[in-house]
């Protein structure tokens, strides 16, 4: 189920329907020097994908990325009880259920360096934080593009990325994601940050794991519709 990215990254991609869209969700796991995992936007625990995560290492990180990707996360909680659950400060007013153990905003030193946060501001209906993974040059996000596998063969997904002007392109900002903008400089300056980061890979949890000499290139036209500050 899982797929090997590098000797210590995996993803699992899952179909999860949003309004109607099928952009499906990616799932990333994340093996720290310590031997533990952290889990990145994690899906559905079933007993299979915990019997494959449970002979990978000792699940002690659980991350819920922004404020959209958190469904579950409570379900993982009570799955790895000792493990800490990081998410957006914000999120525990929509999560009353959830108890939020350290905010995004600061690397946890139980990642023992592996781990370097890279948070999105000006765009508090998000609230993400991005993560790149040094070793082995991967940036880790949720939903800082779509980057879904073509021909898109779903009628209304077509039509949501025709709208939001990145049908038939490897990657782009969805429609929410620019109306969802309330501070351009913050945001423009966040999303410079990110490209300007030492990454070869970048996975998203909505399509494809993008491994291409252009990704910088592709992460920046897809953000050439926020003008610079």
């Amino acid at each position: 189920m899982l797929d090997l990215l590098t000797d210590c990254v995996w993803t699992l991609a899952a179909p999860r329907p949003f309004m109607g869209l099928q952009f499906g969700v990616r799932m990333t796991i994340v093996r720290l020097p310590d031997g533990a995992l952290w889990v990145h936007s994690p899906v559905a625990p079933t007993p299979e994908l915990v019997a494959e995560v449970d002979a990978l290492g000792p699940v002690r990180h659980l991350v819920a990325p922004n404020k959209l990707h958190h469904l579950w996360i409570g379900a993982w909680k009570a799955a790895y009880p000792q493990a800490t659950v990081h998410a957006p400060p914000g999120l525990a007013t929509k999560r009353k259920d959830l108890h939020i153990d350290r905010p995004l905003a600061d690397a946890d030193p139980a990642w023992g360096g592996a781990l370097e946060p890279l948070p999105l501001l000006g765009i508090p209906q998000f609230d993400e934080t991005c993560f790149l993974h040094r070793d082995s040059g991967t940036l880790i996000a949720a939903d800082l593009v779509l980057a879904l596998p073509h021909p898109v063969t779903h009628w209304w997904t077509r039509s949501y990325l025709k709208m939001a002007g990145i049908h038939g392109r490897p990657m782009g900002c969805s429609l929410v994601h620019k109306l969802a903008v309330r501070d351009r400089r913050a945001f423009r300056a966040s999303v410079d940050a990110v490209i300007a980061a030492d990454w070869q890979r970048l996975v998203v949890a909505h399509g494809q794991v993008v491994e291409r000499a252009d990704v910088h290139e592709l992460l920046s036209e897809s953000y050439a519709w926020l003008a610079a500050p």
